[in-house]
């Protein structure tokens, strides 16, 4: 039987999460970037216990796999969520959503430390791309480095980048039961929501509720339905399914749907340094991932 729900989360894994650069982009032009992460999860959550509670499936899950579910949270949620949220404050979406494009890697790399992968000379020469492209970033914007904001915001892109990788790593190590997504979901969302709403009243210098804008506000609710309550429950269904390195090689097309977004909607300069940088890390990553049986229909639809 074709496994039509596999290839449904696939697509959405790899096309919904590129729009969602450009929706945070939005969102923090009036709002401060934890209040935007926070609210957004908290929503995301409410709307889980909703469903939950429509299908008569809310339960306490325990305390093993709540602390599970707090880990995976933190990981993809805070850090890697919250972290980019943040960094978008100072950093384009195309160049934020270029250096998440990378994640990949790191899943090549640590999917090697901890027995999910084998070493290949074609996984060196992908990981050695992948950095030609990360430079080719700094060096069309070293001149950038020296502001302290747009430092502050390319090292919270790469804590976002460990951070989303490690909880990827995770969920496929331990191998969480798939039955009860939305239940899992429900804890992650809530958990991650409250810590980081508490993160936005005290890093966040100047709240400034009456000058949130409709526009940002629209964005944090569709970051809400579709940047975390979809996109996550598909991207989880699809991690029980697949490897972590399948899933992952999605964000290249996720990059580029955010460049190109973020080029139409907001202007966003793209530079012929940035393109090869582009070229270089999703040419890096499909290298070090990709093999023919991942995307064959056999594979994925049987």
């Amino acid at each position: 039987m074709k496994d039509y729900k596999l290839l449904i989360a696939v697509l959405i894994v790899a096309i919904v999460w590129g729009t969602t650069f450009l929706g945070i982009r939005i969102a923090v032009e009036t709002i401060p970037g934890w209040f935007v992460a926070g609210i957004r999860q908290f929503i995301a959550g409410i709307i889980m216990l909703i469903i939950l509670m429509f299908r008569k499936e809310l339960k306490w899950i325990g305390w093993k796999n709540l602390f599970y579910q707090i880990i995976i949270a933190t990981l993809m949620l805070i850090f890697a969520n919250g972290m980019t949220t943040v960094a978008e404050e100072n950093l384009t979406s195309s160049l934020a959503s270029l250096i998440s494009a990378s994640t990949p890697i790191l899943v090549f790399i640590g999917s090697i430390i901890i027995g999910l992968q084998k070493f290949t000379l074609k996984g060196l020469i992908g990981v050695l791309l992948c950095v030609g492209g990360i430079l080719f970033i700094f060096w069309d914007g070293l001149e950038d480095l020296a502001n302290p904001a747009y430092r502050s915001g390319i090292i919270l892109m790469f804590c976002a980048i460990c951070g989303f990788a490690s909880g990827t790593l995770f969920s496929k190590k331990i191998k969480l039961n798939t039955d009860n997504i939305t239940l899992n979901l429900f804890y992650q969302f809530l958990f991650a929501g409250i810590f980081q709403i508490g993160l936005a009243f005290i890093f966040s210098d100047n709240y400034n509720f009456e000058n949130w804008s409709i526009k940002s506000l629209t964005s944090v609710l569709y970051l809400a339905l579709f940047g975390s309550v979809v996109t996550f429950y598909a991207f989880h269904y699809a991690l029980s399914k697949i490897s972590p390195i399948q899933v992952s090689i999605l964000s290249y097309i996720n990059t580029i749907i955010a460049i190109f977004l973020g080029w139409l909607l907001l202007d966003e300069q793209i530079t012929i340094k940035f393109i090869l940088a582009a070229c270089l890390i999703i040419t890096g990553v499909f290298i070090t991932n990709y093999k023919p049986k991942y995307f064959s229909k056999k594979r994925i639809l049987s």
